[in-house]
């Protein structure tokens, strides 16, 4: 992997953070910057397992890997969006 494919990497995962954040409904009190960290593992997930299904290396843009990353980010949102609801206690 050369240093485009890391920096493009880095940016598609950014935007899978954010789509993932849209995807999932109600409020998130996460703070921006995990939803990217989430949306950069979610991208290198998707692709592994695109890659592992046989659709990674298409002509073009890959829809299918796109929504399977963008799907892995927006459970990762609501995953740790619900574990951080939890936590938070009301004191009254």
């Amino acid at each position: 992997m050369t240093i485009t494919g890391i920096i493009s990497a880095l940016i598609v995962g950014l935007i899978i953070g954010a789509l993932g954040r849209l995807v999932v409904p109600g409020r998130q009190s996460m703070p921006v910057w995990l939803h990217m960290v989430i949306g950069v593992g979610a991208a290198l997930l998707g692709t592994v397992l695109a890659r592992a299904g046989g659709f990674a290396d298409t002509a073009g843009i890959d829809w299918r890997e796109l929504l399977l990353q963008i799907v892995l980010a927006a459970i990762a949102v609501a995953i740790v969006a619900g574990v951080g609801g939890r936590r938070s206690v009301s004191r009254y």
